[in-house]
């Protein structure tokens, strides 16, 4: 079964980071563009930063320049590091992938959520003092 395996959330104060990590289990990221997601509660899901396969992203405006996304093809995982967070960052956060055969960049760039599967049982970030 192809999923992802969500990690390294929890509770943060506002202003602090945290590196949220994904691994995939039973395929080789090589060949997918990749991309967080998150899901705070009464709200649809959505993206915050995808990455293609050559390394081009694209972030939600909300983001822009305090989250990055990054991958580790040997490691098969992604990584979403988050700097300067804020309470709005609430949320349940979730990794998707497409594979590059079944979508091209310019598709999935924009980061919508019904263009990605293989989601995980995601992982809970929490900002709040």
């Amino acid at each position: 079964q192809l999923s992802f395996v969500e990690s390294g959330g929890g509770l943060v104060q506002p202003g602090g980071s945290l590196t949220l990590s994904c691994v995939a289990s039973g395929f080789s990221l090589d060949y997918y563009h990749i991309g967080w997601f998150r899901q705070a509660p009464g709200k649809e899901r959505e993206g915050v930063s995808c990455l293609s396969s050559g390394d081009s992203s694209n972030s939600a405006d909300s983001v822009k320049g305090r989250f990055t996304i990054s991958r580790d093809n040997v490691a098969n995982t992604v990584y979403l590091q988050m700097n300067s967070l804020k309470p709005e960052d609430t949320a349940v956060y979730y990794c998707g992938a497409v594979h590059v055969t079944r979508s091209s960049w310019p598709v999935v760039s924009s980061c919508a959520p019904d263009k990605y599967g293989y989601w995980g049982q995601g992982t809970q970030v929490t900002v709040s003092s």
